[in-house]
């Protein structure tokens, strides 16, 4: 008797167990997982050198999940370009420079920016890597054309309000300064290794990033300002 109860219960416990619900998977973490691994891959690799196996070996999935998910290695290229936009442009939103005079505005756009490449390299490389696609997968996103619209506006809204304090000179186009502060900021992280190597200087001290930082700030600001602006 006590053997066929033992037996009894056993098999209880094994019914259980392959009736006990599977652990359900988050779509949500799976597909933040992806994007985080898939940005450095592409940002590495180029879309070229990208391997969709990495990605999947990397974030314990399948390329059959991530198929799935965005359709294609190409889908999930653009899908991460568009995520790095809209990082960005979320962030500076988060800056208020509505809130701001227009010059400590203007400085707090420059700083941000000079901060953001910095801190986040992946995102240049990635816009690298998009030139050398002659734009052709950013061209197919409405979201990031959108994005970049918004930033011109609060660019041009910064800057009518310096016009009209006079404190910004008149006729310059809000593109313009939002190219001269690209490029000044962009460099700093797309040319490191070649300037360095060249002119046999660190430049990614603390020292000599906050140098270079305010530099890039009283660059931008002489060129919008009627003069000298500290």
């Amino acid at each position: 008797m006590r053997f066929a109860f033992y037996t009894l219960r056993m098999n209880e416990t094994v019914h259980s167990a392959r009736k006990a619900p599977k652990r359900t998977n988050d779509p949500e973490r799976t597909m933040a997982g992806i994007m985080t691994v898939a940005t450095a891959e592409f940002a590495a690799k180029g879309l070229a050198g990208a391997r969709i196996d990495a990605i999947a070996d990397a974030t314990h999935t399948s390329k059959r999940m991530i198929y799935y998910y965005y359709g294609s290695k190409e889908g999930l290229y653009l899908a991460v370009l568009e995520d790095a936009y809209r990082r960005i442009r979320a962030t500076e939103a988060e800056l208020h420079l509505a809130d701001l005079s227009p010059v400590e505005a203007l400085k707090a756009l420059v700083g941000f920016t000079f901060d953001h490449h910095h801190s986040n390299q992946d995102f240049i490389r990635l816009v690298m890597n998009e030139n050398i696609q002659r734009g052709s997968y950013l061209a197919q996103s409405k979201l990031i054309q959108e994005l970049n619209v918004s930033a011109i506006q609060s660019i041009e809204a910064l800057y009518k309000r310096g016009v009209k304090a006079g404190v910004f000179r008149k006729g310059l186009d809000p593109i313009d300064i939002h190219a001269s502060i690209s490029a000044l900021t962009f460099f700093n992280v797309s040319n490191r290794y070649t300037f360095d190597l060249i002119f046999k200087r660190n430049g990614q001290t603390a020292k000599a990033l906050a140098a270079r930082r305010q530099s890039v700030i009283d660059m931008v600001l002489r060129f919008v300002s009627y003069s000298n602006l500290a």
